[in-house]
């Protein structure tokens, strides 16, 4: 059978899939197939009898991605794939802690909290402290935290240099303090404790070690400092490592992710082993010849070309407009174009750096009643009906969850008032208990809702997990609630929808990414609760998203959520200087190394534009057929209008690819744009101008507003402001390289660009 399973694989997958016993960096490019070389690999190893299924450690960034890999080596090979390790690092890191919850110091039935209810929890202790909420913000708090953890540092560890960051550093520990006693864990939580359980438990990091023989790792350009160290501690003497990853897609250092953990795992593990997956199966040839040339512009890359057997394809249009409601009205024409032409709208994204960009296109969409979907929206776990019904289940598990507590305990009303949960948390902060314990040995509606939960609880005890979970709803009065408010209904559809997706849980828990009972783990590993386990399930499920069933709608998106997806046509609207590339990603990696020196603050400036361009390399190479790209001299932001530059991406694309769209008889907006075919037109009408026309005049001057423009000593900008008429005529030019500036056009030797 090992045979066939190479047959179909081209000789750079064959010499990943069949690599001996070794670790291996692969260099998979956008759409090489690495999923299937990742899958591949797994199955040949345990078909050829090199490892048991028990010996394979598989990491992936999303639950999405490790169901799709067990699905797919269900499919290859007869086996029982219940005991893998197989799933992403927080998961993998909540199976550890569950497994070893002694060792790790954490209460059997720990809960997670996720961004909200970490947030929460913030505010609940600097309340208790009698922090200044206006100079340490919540969020900000949250940020250093999690910031640290990701960084692999306690409190203990933080560099405290003034009276701000000991007051943080300070919060931080008390924040650690009141997670362990009420028996919770965050998501950074969950990595940094199992990082610190195998780091200081020799003979479990030991045992590990022994038991997993090839670690293989999805997306390894995404990792950070402390997810790179925690799979190191797997690894020992005769484990081979197998990190796939695309160092041209790493767009997520404002998540940590640190891709410079490729170079140094080539020089750790790899030892300049090194395949290239390059032959795409995706995108024709003018769309991979665009992505190729953009990138090559990066100087830190470790480098590959990207080919395909499907030829050259349509060249790429782009599409020059005066304002974001005509770029609008553009994409608009050619969606429903392709549309007619036989194209699901489904199989066409429209993508856009910030969100911001969102409402225009939207606009124009329901204005033409093109169905549109924006990727990303509230998710079901964050709904508030079912953060409600999850804190009620997570109060039968762990009482103690004091944020699960009073998310709830006047919800829906009892008459319990901040006054009465003022003395309740009095009265435990004297007791050092938890708000349950005091609620408990209080009087009144406080104990009215402490008996609720425990008649709740003895009556879901022996319950199947649905039928339980739909027995808390009614008797919570959760359902009521909804029922009897005239906006519920969707509510209490969620609500429904919430025992649907634990029925369904129960059901697939047979072949769920962790076991109950590991049977290779140490002794003392104990099997959990369903209710425990589909409360983790929720936590770490909460990211993923579903789009409504049954409509074929436009998929809207930012390109940093396209990463992934794949579609027939792509638009990639609003190239434009300070939006895509994107101002602030300049900002945000220099503003740390600015008193560092001019030397780091322009390496970090061109480490912000590097990772912008992978951003636009990512947005290119989601397209199969057909891209669009669109810049648009004016846009309204945040309440202004904006005349902007095009974007330098544009200027790095090879002009032999582009086909520039204009309206018929209408010119081109950059006289510098690439050259169009004679004749063509597209889909909806649009078509390449035979020549670009003089930009009319607004004044007695031969300029105007939005006019692009050369300074001999700043180079190229476009007009943003005039004031004047005659001799003393000036403007204001906005310069891509030397910002803004107000020149006297008497003197400024101004010329068209």
């Amino acid at each position: 059978m090992s045979a066939s399973l190479l047959e179909n694989l081209n000789p750079e997958q064959r010499a990943a899939v069949t690599l001996p016993h070794e670790s291996a960096l692969i260099l998979a490019g956008a759409g090489s197939g690495k999923t299937r070389v990742l899958t591949t690999r797994m199955v040949w190893l345990i078909q050829t009898g090199q490892v048991s299924p028990l010996g394979v450690l598989a990491v992936t960034f999303t639950n999405k991605a490790a169901k799709e890999m067990m699905t797919r080596v269900s499919a290859m090979l007869p086996i029982n794939t219940r005991g893998m390790w197989v799933g992403t690092f927080h998961g993998l890191a909540n199976r550890l802690l569950r497994t070893h919850y002694r060792e790790a110091g954490l209460p059997q039935s720990f809960q997670i909290l996720d961004s909200q209810d970490q947030l929460s929890a913030i505010k609940r202790l600097m309340k208790a402290m009698n922090v200044d909420t206006e100079k340490y913000e919540p969020k900000k708090v949250q940020r250093f935290i999690n910031g640290n953890k990701e960084a692999g540092l306690r409190a203990r560890d933080v560099e405290a240099f003034d009276d701000y960051s000991m007051r943080m550093t300070e919060l931080y520990e008390a924040y650690d303090a009141q997670c362990q006693r009420e028996g919770v864990a965050d998501f950074p939580e969950l990595l940094l404790r199992a990082y610190e359980l195998l780091y200081r438990n020799e003979p479990l990091r030991q045992h590990y070690q022994d038991r997993f023989r090839h670690i293989l790792i999805d997306e390894f350009q995404d990792t950070n400092t402390l997810q790179y160290r925690w799979l190191k501690l797997f690894a020992g003497p005769r484990t081979a490592l197998f990190a796939v990853g695309d160092d041209d897609q790493s767009i997520y250092a404002f998540r940590g992710a640190n891709t410079a953990n490729m170079a140094e795992f080539e020089r750790e593990f790899a030892h300049g082993n090194v395949i290239k997956l390059e032959q795409n199966y995706r995108s024709h040839g003018n769309i991979l010849t665009a992505a190729n040339t953009l990138i090559s512009q990066n100087a830190h890359r470790l480098g590959k070309n990207l080919w395909t057997a499907e030829g050259e394809g349509e060249p790429i249009r782009v599409f020059h407009a005066y304002s974001d409601q005509e770029e609008a009205s553009f994409v608009v024409d050619e969606v429903r174009a392709l549309n007619r032409e036989g194209m699901n709208l489904s199989d066409m994204a429209l993508l856009y750096r910030s969100n911001a960009q969102s409402r225009v296109l939207e606009h124009a969409l329901f204005s033409a009643s093109v169905p549109y979907r924006v990727y990303g929206g509230l998710r079901f776990f964050e709904r508030q009906e079912v953060k409600h019904a999850l804190a009620y289940l997570r109060l039968l598990t762990n009482p103690e969850d004091d944020g699960a507590f009073l998310r709830v305990v006047n919800f829906p009303t009892r008459g319990i008032g901040a006054r009465t949960l003022g003395q309740l948390a009095d009265g435990a902060a004297r007791a050092g208990t938890s708000l349950w314990q005091a609620a408990c040995t209080a009087g009144g509606k406080v104990a009215g809702f402490a008996k609720l939960i425990e008649d709740i609880k003895q009556v879901t005890a022996d319950l199947p997990l649905a039928e339980a979970i739909d027995h808390v709803i009614e008797a919570s009065g959760l359902a009521d609630y909804y029922r009897a408010d005239k906006e519920g209904a969707d509510r209490l559809e969620n609500l429904n929808e919430l025992i649907n997706a634990a029925a369904l849980f129960a059901e697939e828990s047979e072949a769920a990414t962790y076991d109950a009972v590991d049977a290779s783990a140490p002794a003392g590993a104990e099997s959990f609760r369903a209710l425990d386990t589909f409360l983790a399930h929720a936590a770490l499920e909460a990211g993923e998203h579903q789009a409504g069933a049954g409509h074929d709608a436009l998929q809207l998106m930012t390109v940093h959520a396209a990463k992934g997806l794949e579609f027939h046509a792509v638009f990639i609207t609003g190239l434009e200087e300070g939006l895509f590339p994107h101002e602030q990603s300049a900002y945000d990696s220099t503003r740390a190394s600015a008193r560092s020196g001019s030397e780091s603050f322009r390496a970090n400036e061109e480490s912000g534009l590097e990772e912008e361009r992978r951003l636009m390399y990512v947005a290119i190479t989601r397209a199969r057929r057909r891209l669009y790209l669109s810049h648009a001299q004016s846009r309204m932001l945040h309440g202004q209008t904006r005349y902007s530059l095009p974007s330098r991406f544009l200027d790095e694309l090879p002009e032999q690819v582009l086909l520039n769209l204009n309206r018929r008889n209408e010119p081109a907006y950059s006289s510098g744009s690439p050259k169009p075919a004679e004749g063509y037109k597209g889909a909806s009408g649009y078509s390449a101008p035979a020549a670009p026309r003089s930009p009319q005049t607004g004044n007695d001057t031969g300029y105007k507003v939005g006019q692009s423009v050369v300074h001999a000593k700043f180079g190229t900008g476009i007009i943003i402001d005039f004031e004047g008429r005659g001799a003393d005529a000036r403007v204001q030019v906005k310069f891509r390289n030397a910002g803004s500036k107000w020149l006297a056009l008497a003197y400024a030797k101004l010329a068209p660009a």
